[in-house]
């Protein structure tokens, strides 16, 4: 692999990896890997190690199904929908649901969604981003799984139904119902009039 395959779309690694040499999987790999990691703790709350463990499955998973990947959707979409997929399976598998923790949000996505559910007043951005996770979660899993997918994974309406197999109007509609219930929990607990 000598050539530079950093400028290289993921729809033509994944196809060098099938073609040509399985190593090019590990760039596809080295970009997904901290974004796939930092989703799946932000959906289960479960340490590090063990999001670690859960990705390393994903993109097992991920490479034994690589023949089947459509390449008429974008890797993204279908690498988080494995994932997504994954993490549902293995909390199925549990059938207790672990106490709800924080979400990590970064400062970018913190703004923009304060910013789209109106509850930017004057609060520090460190006060703000311990508030905004305390209500995500404290959120259903369904309404948390949309509000981190489009808000703080930042992904478009079509990579969410692709991730999550629903059609769009269905992810608009969710959407709209998971900022509903954010400011719901927002006001019953942080009422600042």
């Amino acid at each position: 692999m000598s050539q530079d395959i950093q400028h290289i779309s993921d729809q033509e690694i994944a196809h060098k990896t099938l073609q040509e040499n399985p190593e090019f999987f590990g760039e596809l790999i080295d970009r997904y890997e901290q974004k796939l990691l930092r989703y799946v703790r932000r959906i289960t709350y479960i340490p590090k190690h063990e999001a670690e463990d859960i990705v390393q499955d994903v993109f097992i998973k991920a490479y034994e199904n690589l023949r089947g990947f459509d390449t008429s959707l974008s890797f993204s979409s279908w690498i988080y929908r494995i994932c997504h997929n994954h993490v549902v399976s293995l909390h199925r598998k549990k059938q207790t649901q672990k106490e709800k923790g924080l979400v990590e949000i970064e400062d970018i996505a913190l703004q923009n969604f304060a910013s789209e559910v109106d509850i930017l007043k004057d609060i520090h951005t460190t006060e703000l981003s311990e508030q905004i996770e305390t209500v995500v979660g404290k959120m259903s899993d369904g309404y948390r799984q949309i509000i981190i997918l489009r808000f703080f994974e930042e992904k478009s309406y079509e990579e969410i139904s692709d991730i999550l197999k629903k059609p769009m109007g269905t992810i608009a509609t969710l959407v709209s119902r998971a900022k509903k219930e954010f400011i719901t929990y927002w006001n019953t607990i942080y009422d600042f009039n």
